[in-house]
């Protein structure tokens, strides 16, 4: 069946039946819980985090329990998911070997991301987790610490550390140049690209999405008679982007991981 209209209930029509056009609003919206309270305070987009962080411990909790010799349908369903960032991702990269090692890092961190960003078409919800810098940044160190961790353990602090700043091979003077810039491509735009990557994409999956519904919205409530057979074509399209946005979140989340993999493998290997 399509999926629900996510934004539909949340942008129902003003008084006056007006268009209301998504804003970065919709990403600060106003605190309901601990007002004031720098590290308690609950407003909407804290409350869609914990929604998803509970159902995604949940659906996990239960796929554990639901594995065994012969699975059933949800035990098939889990052992598929899993063995995807295993075989698709983990192995592919990693190779057979160190992908069981770091398997539950980057199971965690798909489903996670997934999570994160499923949230964004779900009804009631209608915001991805992964929209505000704050949760996209956090999983991009959680990412950033996992692929140093690995070097170190590898190579030693100075071994790792050595291989990625000063690589073998080019003349001693080369270095003046060449390690300013693997310290920026290694330790800082690989977690900024995985932050700016996340964020962006959920920002403007949402604002496509408030925009087709909204839009809907007003041509059937506010706009004259004779515009109201386009809400038809505008409610289309929003299917047709939540069923994109669906995909774009997988996407992300099958993205994000594949980067994390591959720096730890990099971080691995001797420059």
């Amino acid at each position: 069946m399509l999926v629900v209209a996510p934004a539909l209930a949340a942008r129902l029509a003003t008084s006056e039946g007006g268009f209301e056009a998504p804003s970065l609003d919709d990403f600060f919206p106003p605190a309901f819980a601990f007002n004031g309270s720098n590290f308690f305070e609950l407003n909407r987009l804290s409350l869609v985090r914990i929604i998803a962080t509970v159902l995604l411990v949940l659906v996990l909790w239960l796929g554990a329990r639901a594995m065994r010799v012969v699975p059933g349908r949800g035990g098939n369903l889990f052992e598929m998911a899993v063995g995807f960032v295993h075989n698709s991702i983990a192995g592919d990269v990693l190779g057979p070997k160190a992908s069981r090692r770091y398997l539950p890092l980057l199971a965690t961190i798909f489903f996670t991301v997934l999570a994160m960003n499923i949230t964004g078409v779900v009804p009631l919800l209608n915001i991805a987790s992964t929209s505000l810098v704050s949760m996209p940044l956090l999983l991009a160190l959680v990412a950033f610490i996992a692929f140093i961790a690995a070097g170190i353990k590898e190579h030693g602090v100075k071994g790792y550390f050595a291989s990625a700043l000063f690589p073998k091979g080019p003349p001693k003077l080369i270095y003046i140049i060449l390690t300013p810039i693997e310290f920026l491509s290694t330790f800082v735009l690989r977690p900024a690209t995985l932050t700016i990557r996340l964020m962006a994409n959920m920002i403007s999956g949402h604002f496509l999405l408030v925009a087709f519904f909204s839009m809907t919205n007003y041509l059937l409530i506010g706009a004259a008679w004779t515009l109201k057979g386009v809400s038809v074509l505008s409610f289309g399209a929003a299917l047709a982007f939540t069923a994109f946005e669906i995909f774009v979140a997988v996407l992300q989340a099958y993205i994000f991981t594949l980067l994390t993999s591959v720096y730890i493998s990099l971080a691995r290997e001797s420059h």
